[in-house]
C-alpha cells in the first residue's frame, strides 16, 4: 500500500446497512468469543469450536455448513442476492497454542496449559460476524466462502 493511502481516513455513512447490523451483533459476536478464549483447543484438537461454529453459521442462515475439513475444519458457503459467478474466501484460524494463561480474567483459560495468545479466537470470532452480516444482507453477486481453519499454529 501506498503512503499516502496510510494516511487517508475513510469512514462508512451511518445511514449504509453495515451500522445497524453490527451494532445488534456486539453482545452476539462477544458471547462465542469469550467462549472459544475460556476453552482453548490445540491443533486438530478444535472439536468443540467447530461444533460451536457450525452450530452459529446453521443459526444464521448460511446456505451449506462443511464440517470435517482437514480433520476439525468448518466452511460455510453463502450466496448473493445478486447474480454472478465471482468468489471470496473469508480465512479464520481456530486452535491455540500451549501455553498457561495468567490474565485472571472472567473468560481466562479453563484448559491446563493452553491457552488463545495468538487471538484465535478473536479471528473466529469475526469470522463469524462476517458471516452473519454476509448472510443477512446477502448484498453481493457471487459465492462467500467462510473458512474456519484448525491447526493453523502446526504440532
Amino acid at each position: 500500500m501506498c503512503p499516502a493511502k496510510l494516511t487517508e481516513r475513510r469512514t462508512i455513512p451511518h445511514n449504509t446497512p453495515f451500522f445497524p447490523i453490527a451494532i445488534s451483533s456486539t453482545a452476539i459476536v462477544r458471547r462465542p468469543s469469550r467462549d472459544i478464549h475460556a476453552n482453548p483447543e490445540h491443533a486438530y484438537k478444535e472439536t468443540r469450536t467447530a461444533a460451536l461454529v457450525a452450530e452459529r453459521l446453521k443459526a444464521y442462515g448460511v446456505d451449506e455448513v462443511h464440517t470435517g475439513i482437514g480433520g476439525t475444519g468448518v466452511v460455510g458457503v453463502i450466496r448473493g442476492n445478486r447474480p454472478g459467478t465471482r468468489a471470496i474466501g473469508l480465512r479464520a484460524d481456530m486452535d491455540c497454542l500451549a501455553m498457561n494463561e495468567e490474565t485472571r480474567l472472567p473468560y481466562a483459560s479453563k484448559s491446563q496449559g493452553y491457552m488463545h495468545a495468538c487471538g484465535h479466537d478473536g479471528h473466529t470470532t469475526m469470522g463469524l460476524g462476517a458471516a452473519r452480516y454476509l448472510a443477512k444482507t446477502r448484498n453481493f453477486a457471487g459465492t462467500a466462502y467462510c473458512v474456519f481453519q484448525p491447526a493453523e499454529e502446526g504440532m
